[in-house]
């Protein structure tokens, strides 16, 4: 392993932040080819990273397990950074399926999720792809397979210092936001109402089923706060649909769609054809989820 990447797997496992080595930019990253969503031919490293700040990962728009609440995540991200993005920060999302992720596809899948300007979108040639993502360290051979299973983790840094990180894009939205467009210009630009050590709130306590909707279903859904445009409001739902239904739907969404559920297809129709993400919960995972729903209906309702 380069002293490069060695750098950035521990700046990931600590949470942290860390200067990458002399080898960074030019000389380390590659120039590999790709086109964005609007067609636009463009070099990785001269036309997309060199000078910038900025947040790449790797998706494709036919995943059906966490790709679509990985891109809902981050569109919290983006509103977070509100028109910075494009302007001083800049966010990529590149396919890992292009043969199937052609611009056009990649184009609609954009604006399914509503995304605003400066996070583009690109597909390019699979070897070269591969070839960025293990120079990026966001590509494990052991869980490459049939079923398109992907290193979720995605990098964010800056080209001119030298710093970068990896995140998982189910951390919370303000936190990642802080980290790209605060922490990576090392006090540059000073941050809005920012508050002291002193003045910071107490970590909350979060119950396990508070947790999994807090990181992997607040993107689309809320409690008792309305229907969002990528998923209906969850409030009540724990009376509204059968106890069995709900948890089938919650551990496998995948395959109730794939066996024309007409519930599950009357709302992937609804809702913008964004599939229900199956995020491989486990059985005591989606009973706390549940609970979680449940309890959180009844406290709203008083």
């Amino acid at each position: 392993m380069s002293a490069v990447l060695l750098a950035i797997f521990i700046a990931s496992a600590l949470g942290g932040i860390v200067h990458a080595s002399q080898g960074m930019g030019a000389g380390y990253f590659p120039n590999t080819p790709l086109i964005t969503h609007e067609g636009r031919r463009v070099q990785f490293y001269d036309d997309l990273v060199a000078g910038k700040v900025v947040a790449i990962n790797f998706i494709f728009t036919s995943c059906s397990d966490s790709c679509p609440a990985e891109t809902a995540r981050l569109v919290r991200v983006q509103e977070e950074l509100g028109d910075r993005v494009g302007k001083d920060v800049f966010m990529y999302s590149i396919s890992i399926d292009p043969e199937y992720d052609t611009p056009e596809v990649l184009k609609a899948y954009r604006e399914k999720f509503a995304i605003k300007p400066g996070w583009t979108f690109l597909t390019g040639d699979e070897d070269d792809i591969i070839i960025l993502r293990k120079r990026l360290g966001l590509y494990m051979e052991e869980i490459q397979n049939d079923d398109g299973d992907h290193n979720l983790t995605f990098i964010v840094g800056n080209d001119r210092t030298g710093k970068w990180v990896k995140r998982s894009p189910f951390d919370n939205p303000k936190v990642i936001a802080k980290l790209i467009g605060y922490d990576l210009f090392d006090g540059q630009i000073l941050r809005k109402n920012a508050k002291s050590y002193a003045d910071a709130p107490d970590v909350p306590d979060f119950s396990t089923g508070e947790y999994l909707f807090r990181t992997r279903c607040e993107s689309c859904h809320t409690i008792g706060g309305g229907e969002k445009r990528l998923g209906p409001d969850l409030l009540g739902v724990t009376e509204r649909r059968d106890a069995a239904w709900l948890a089938r739907w919650i551990k496998e969404p995948d395959k109730m769609l794939e066996e024309g559920d007409p519930a599950a297809t009357e709302m992937f129709l609804q809702y913008q054809e964004i599939a229900m993400p199956n995020f491989r919960l486990k059985k005591e995972e989606v009973g706390a989820l549940i609970e979680y729903l449940e309890n959180e209906s009844l406290r709203i309702r008083g």
